[in-house]
């Protein structure tokens, strides 16, 4: 019999496309709640939804090992997490039911059930735990198992009470990071997640993260857990943890998942030493700001500690547009930090977010041209995406209708009242997809020709993928621009 059986809603078979894909990692802050959990004398197992094909898989996983206790701890560092997908919560609602059928009591972590606390309470959910989880979670089970202090006394604990919700008062968040465990990677099914990986990309990739929070004020961005709080592990302690990884683990490759890679002053460079002291480089991606990398020489650093791809909230070209969104950064400062990680051989990833209030078409028009001029390696394309919490869904919510959550993350829903039809964002998201692939053929096709000893079968794809793309453009290009002209017929 196992005390704990954690698990989280996001199953990658959602969405198909993210399945084509198949760039899978382990649900990081559930393993981190199991480490401190199993820190504190339980037993813990996973059921790892991530490379599940349904929810009913997680049935003979419970009848294995009878756990006393199902948490269903959705992983913080996830990004489709803070989205709050419906299909996730319907997962997290048919896992809760059948783990209380099977006489378990049922604990959720998640920002969407913060929000619903009702609907969670209505499907068999016995404790919500409000804000950073894992102190809340220790006592929460010290409660059940343990006989610790009642769950009135518990902070951050959500529950029923006399027939409705009840949330104890908010729990401050950990600053002593470097004091938590190392997540519980001996109950992932590491063999598995290697395999998938060198099938589809020929590398294994893991997940690590130095941070908690986000001191910016990007009015769209959601802080459901730490709000304006940031937290930072010392750079020796998250180079222990590569070193354990590369003892033990082996991967190829590392994905820090912090909202913002080395934001404290001085970080970066004490990381670049360290890693190089302790032999620990590990070649790895992490996402940061572009007026960040401009300073203390972070792109060297980052150049000397192994980071092989950046990935920026460039967001819009439009200064007009990023100042709306309270972004603090300048289209100036992409451009600069595009070229400066170009020249130090990092290669760029951009997000883009498209249907901000005020968009126009002449902003989008200077999204596409930042993307050409600036020529990023990869590119990640969205609309923007009203969560509660944020000043931005309080400057639409009167605008949205019964939808206020994308069924997954494929959905591209305009959610509240946007410039255009929404049907124009979803059109516009392919046709910048094409665009770009057509513009990276064109750089690849320039520089086959100055060096063609060093064509290989992958620049053939690349440039098929071109005229594939290019022969297809124009009709997506017409349908825009139908839906445009319905758009202007409507205004007048």
């Amino acid at each position: 019999m196992t005390d704990i059986l954690f698990t989280h809603s996001y199953f990658l078979h959602f969405d198909p496309k993210e399945y084509k894909a198949m760039m899978p990692y382990p649900p990081l802050g559930t393993l981190y709640a199991a480490s401190v959990a199993r820190a504190a004398g339980y037993s813990v197992q996973l059921f790892d939804s991530m490379l599940a094909t349904n929810e009913d898989e997680i049935l003979p996983v419970i009848r294995e090992h009878r756990p006393k206790v199902v948490v269903i701890y959705d992983d913080d560092f996830n990004y489709l997490t803070k989205m709050c997908l419906t299909r996730m919560r319907e997962a997290a609602f048919t896992m809760a039911s059948l783990a209380k059928r099977e006489g378990c009591t049922v604990i959720v972590h998640g920002s969407d059930a913060v929000d619903h606390l009702d609907k969670y309470f209505n499907h068999s959910v016995d404790f919500v735990i409000c804000g950073e989880g894992e102190q809340t979670l220790r006592e929460t089970l010290d409660h059940l198992l343990k006989n610790g202090k009642a769950k009135e006394e518990i902070p951050g604990l959500a529950y029923m009470s006399m027939g409705t919700g009840a949330t104890n008062t908010a729990r401050p968040v950990v600053k002593d990071l470097d004091a938590l465990p190392f997540p519980a990677w001996d109950i992932v099914d590491i063999e598995r997640y290697r395999s998938v990986w060198k099938r589809r990309h020929g590398f294994f990739s893991v997940n690590m993260v130095t941070t908690r929070g986000c001191p910016f004020h990007c009015n769209w961005c959601a802080k459901p857990i730490y709000g304006q709080v940031y937290s930072c592990r010392s750079p020796r302690n998250v180079v222990e943890e590569m070193q354990w990884l590369k003892r033990t683990v082996k991967p190829d490759h590392i994905w820090f998942c912090d909202d913002i890679f080395g934001l404290k002053p001085g970080w970066v460079a004490a990381f670049s030493k360290e890693v190089i002291d302790q032999d620990a480089i590990i070649p790895f991606k992490c996402l940061a700001r572009v007026d960040l990398l401009l300073k203390e020489d972070a792109i060297e650093n980052l150049r000397r500690a192994g980071c092989t791809t950046v990935w920026v909230g460039a967001e819009s070209g439009s200064q007009k547009i990023l100042d709306a969104m309270d972004k603090g950064t300048t289209v100036k400062q992409i451009y600069e930090a595009c070229r400066l990680l170009k020249m130090a051989g990092i290669c760029v990833g951009f997000f883009l977010q498209y249907g901000y209030p005020g968009e126009t078409r002449d902003d989008i028009k200077l999204t596409l041209k930042m993307v050409k001029e600036c020529m990023p390696d990869e590119i990640g394309v969205s609309v923007s995406y009203p969560l509660p919490g944020t000043k931005f869904f309080e400057n639409v919510k009167t605008q949205m209708g019964a939808k206020h959550n994308w069924t997954d993350s494929q959905d591209l829903a305009m959610m509240f009242g946007g410039t255009y039809h929404p049907n124009f964002y979803r059109v516009l998201h392919k046709v910048t997809h094409k665009k770009f692939r057509i513009w990276k053929s064109t750089e690849l096709l320039q520089k086959t020709m100055k060096q063609p000893w060093r064509f290989t079968p992958q620049n053939v794809r690349g440039l098929a993928a071109g005229i594939y793309h290019r022969f297809t453009l124009a009709g997506m290009e017409s349908e825009m621009g139908e839906f445009l002209a319905e758009h202007k017929h409507a205004d007048s």
